[in-house]
C-alpha cells in the first residue's frame, strides 16, 4: 500500500533532493554526538557544572538516544516512516534551541535529552526512506555510499568545526547551528520526501517498555561506572536491571507474531557480520575520538581551534573513502570493505600508541589517514547489507538496529577505554605521588580546577596520560583486530545481491 505522494520519488530532481534532506538530517544527528564534547571546558565554566554535570551534558543524548532507537524503528513502522522522520527532526531542532538557551546545567542536560528522542525517531526511518526512493540497485547502492559518508564525515568534523565556533561565538553555537539546519530540513521534508503508509500492526507495548528500561539502564550503567566504580550499587544495579530486563525482552520478542525486533536476523551470518561490525567500529573509534583532544589540550597545550584542526585529514579521507566503499559493496559485496576498513582502524589505532606527548603532528598524521580510511570503508557496508538481507517491512527496524548498536558501542568503547586508561592513570600516580595529589592531577589534565594544593609537576602527570592513552589505544586495536578477523569468517562467502534464502521468514511478519 502506498501513500498519496509516493510518485514524488519517480521525478529523477526528486529523488535526489530526497538524498539530500536525508543526508542534512543525519550529518546533524551524528555532529551532535561529538561536537558538544570540544564545547565542554567553556560550559563548565560559565555555567558553574563540576565533571559529573559535564559528563551528563555530553552523555544524556547518547543515553536517550540508545535507549529509544528501537522504539523510534517501531512507531515509524506503525504510524509511517515519514511522517515519525519529521516529528523526531522538529523535536531534534527544538531542542538545539533549548540547548542553546539553557541558562543552567539542568535544563542543558534535560534539552540534550530532548535531542536524543528526537534524534532516535528520525534516524530508523532515514535508511527505510532512502529504500523506498532509490529502486534501482546500482543507484541505492551510490545513495546508501554518499549517506553513509556523510554520516561518519558528521563524526570526524565535530571537533573541526566545533573548535572554532566556541572560540568565536560561545558555547551554545554548537547548538545554535542545528536550528537553521533542522528548519531548512523540515521544510525540505514536507516537500520532497514520499509519504510512506504506516503497516498496519499491534503496537509491542511490552518491547517498547522493556527495550527502553533496559537500553536504558544498560547505557546510565556504562556512563556512570568509570566515576562510580564498577563496583558501587547504583552501577551494580543497573547492570542487574539491564540483564534482567534485556532477557525479558529477548523472551517476549520470540513468543510475538510481530516483534518489535525480529530476533531471527541474526541468524543471517551477513547481517550478524554487518552489525558487529557497526558495534565494534564505534567502540574504537568512538574511545579514540573521546580521548585523543584531551591529549591535544591537556598534554600538548593545543586550543581548541588547532586540537579540531588536527582532524582535518580524517575528515577528508572519510569523504574519499565512504563513495568508493559503495562502488566496491556494489561489486564484491560487504565483506572486503569491512574487513579492510575494520583492520585499517585498528593499525590506525595501533599505529598512534607509539607516539609520545612530544611529537609532531605531521610525524603521526599518516595514522590518522588510516583512521579515517577506515571508518569510510566501514559505514556504507553495513547500510547496504541490511538493505540487501531483510524485507522491505522491515528495513525501519533493522536500521534501528544497526543504529542501537553503534549507540551501544560508543558508548562501550568510552566506558571500557576509559577504564583501562583511568587504571593504569591513577596506578601510576598512586605509585609516584601522595593519594591526596591524584585527584587534583588527573583533574588537570582535563581542563578543570586542580583542586588539592600539591599537584605534581604537568611532565609528570603528562607521561602519566600519555603511557594510560597508549594502553587504551591498544586495547581498541586489539579489539578491532580480532574484529576484522571474525567478520572475515562470518562473511567469508560474498554477499548475493539476491535475497537469501531465509528472508521469506525474516519477511513473515511484513
Amino acid at each position: 500500500m502506498e501513500g498519496p505522494n509516493d510518485t514524488r520519488h519517480d521525478s529523477g530532481g526528486h529523488k535526489w533532493q530526497a538524498l539530500a534532506t536525508l543526508c542534512v538530517t543525519m550529518f546533524m544527528a551524528m555532529l551532535d554526538n561529538v561536537i558538544v564534547n570540544i564545547a565542554l571546558p567553556r560550559i563548565g565554566r560559565d555555567l558553574d557544572a563540576g565533571i559529573s554535570g559535564l559528563q551528563w551534558v555530553a552523555e544524556g543524548y547518547s543515553l536517550v538516544y540508545a535507549a529509544l532507537l528501537l522504539t523510534g524503528g517501531s512507531l515509524g513502522d506503525r504510524y509511517g516512516r515519514t511522517r515519525m522522520f519529521r516529528f523526531g527532526l522538529a523535536l531534534f531542532t527544538a531542542g538545539s534551541a533549548a540547548a542553546a538557551l539553557a541558562d543552567g546545567i539542568g535544563l542543558l542536560v534535560a534539552a540534550r535529552m530532548l535531542q536524543g528522542v528526537g534524534a532516535a525517531l528520525l534516524t530508523p526511518g532515514s535508511l527505510a526512506i532512502l529504500r523506498h526512493v532509490f529502486t534501482d540497485d546500482k543507484e541505492r547502492a551510490r545513495a546508501i555510499g554518499l549517506w553513509s559518508g556523510v554520516s561518519a564525515l558528521g563524526l570526524s568534523i565535530g571537533p573541526v568545526i566545533g573548535g572554532p565556533m566556541v572560540d568565536a561565538f560561545g558555547w551554545a553555537s554548537v547548538f545554535w547551528i542545528n536550528v537553521p539546519v533542522g528548519l531548512a530540513g523540515l521544510l525540505l521534508a514536507f516537500r520532497v520526501l514520499p509519504a510512506i503508509a504506516p503497516r498496519e500492526r499491534r503496537i509491542d507495548l511490552a518491547g517498547l517498555a522493556l527495550s527502553a528500561a533496559g537500553l536504558g539502564a544498560l547505557v546510565y550503567g556504562l556512563i556512570e561506572g568509570p566515576g562510580r566504580g564498577w563496583t558501587s550499587l547504583p552501577v551494580l544495579g543497573c547492570g542487574a536491571a539491564a540483564a534482567v530486563l534485556l532477557t525479558v525482552f529477548v523472551l517476549v520478542e520470540l513468543r510475538l507474531a510481530e516483534p518489535m525486533l525480529e530476533l531471527r536476523l541474526f541468524r543471517d551470518r551477513v547481517l550478524a557480520g554487518a552489525l558487529l561490525s557497526g558495534l565494534m567500529v564505534s567502540f574504537g573509534m568512538f574511545g579514540a575520538l573521546f580521548f585523543l583532544p584531551l591529549m591535544l589540550q591537556g598534554v600538548m597545550r593545543w586550543a581548541p581551534t588547532d586540537a579540531g584542526y588536527a582532524g582535518l585529514p580524517m575528515t577528508a579521507v572519510i569523504m574519499l573513502a565512504a563513495p568508493l566503499s559503495g562502488r566496491l559493496t556494489g561489486r564484491h559485496g560487504p565483506r572486503p570493505p569491512l574487513v579492510a576498513g575494520i583492520a585499517l582502524c585498528a593499525a590506525g589505532l595501533g599505529g598512534l600508541s607509539l607516539y609520545s606527548g612530544h611529537a609532531h603532528y605531521w610525524s603521526y598524521a599518516w595514522t590518522l589517514v588510516l583512521l579515517g580510511f577506515g571508518l569510510g570503508l566501514t559505514f556504507t557496508p553495513v547500510s547496504i547489507a541490511v538493505l540487501q538481507r531483510v524485507a522491505p517491512a522491515q528495513t525501519g527496524m533493522a536500521s534501528a538496529t544497526v543504529n542501537t548498536l553503534r549507540e551501544l558501542g560508543g558508548v562501550l568503547g568510552i566506558a571500557v577505554l576509559g577504564a583501562v586508561l583511568t587504571d593504569r592513570l591513577t596506578t601510576a600516580l598512586t605509585a609516584a605521588l601522595p593519594a591526596a595529589a591524584v585527584p587534583g592531577a588527573v583533574a588537570a589534565l582535563t581542563g578543570h580546577p586542580s583542586g588539592p594544593a600539591g599537584a605534581p609537576a604537568p611532565p609528570a602527570v603528562d607521561a602519566a596520560f600519555v603511557d594510560a592513552l597508549h594502553l587504551a589505544l591498544r586495547t581498541g586495536s586489539l579489539a578491532l583486530a580480532l574484529t576484522a578477523a571474525l567478520v572475515a569468517a562470518l562473511l567469508r562467502r560474498p554477499a548475493r545481491t539476491e535475497a537469501p534464502a531465509q528472508e521469506p521468514a525474516l519477511a513473515g511478519t511484513a
